[in-house]
């Protein structure tokens, strides 16, 4: 969690994008981790799980609308972690791409011309309270998958706040 934290820290106060995996090792020192862990990472990035039910509710969402993912990864990560949900999503937008890290408002923003899609419109499903500002400042309700039941921040006011994924079932 330190690292995680660190990591988050660093790529919400980025500005312009830098690279990716160059923030993941400076979020490892900080943390007291050594760059050997930042190597292990990268090399075992295939193993990473998606949530539990994930496939699933995309591989079912997928049949009734179009569905994307919005990353802070580089392309080369993104698109892997992205693959191991779901192997056939519309767009797979990363923050190397947008040229931004989120929470900004870019990388929301080109999804959803990617998509073509109104954002009034569109669910964003967040996985973290930084994602619930962003996405709904460009007028997106957000579901916020809230898994491990942190904290809401002042501004994390989400229309869903769910510790799964299952009642995307119901409302999307």
């Amino acid at each position: 969690m330190r690292w995680r934290r660190e990591y988050l820290r660093l790529t919400y106060g980025a500005g312009a994008y830098r690279d990716y995996e160059s923030i993941v090792a400076e979020a490892a020192v900080a943390a007291g981790l050594t760059a050997d862990a930042v190597g292990e990472l990268d090399k075992r990035w295939h193993e990473l799980s998606p949530c539990p039910g994930a496939a699933d509710i995309v591989a079912g969402l997928a049949q009734r609308c179009k569905v994307a993912v919005v990353t802070n990864c580089s392309v080369r990560l993104g698109r892997q972690a992205a693959e191991l949900v779901y192997g056939d999503f519309d767009v797979v937008m990363t923050a190397e791409e947008a040229g931004y890290y989120k929470p900004r408002r870019e990388p929301y923003a080109k999804t959803l011309t990617a998509l073509g899609t109104d954002p009034k419109r569109t669910l964003f499903v967040a996985g973290s309270a930084a994602d619930v500002p962003g996405a709904s400042a460009l007028g997106m309700p957000v579901y916020w998958h809230n898994r491990v039941g942190l904290p809401a921040t002042d501004d994390a006011k989400p229309r869903y706040h769910e510790r799964t994924l299952d009642r995307l079932r119901e409302i999307a």
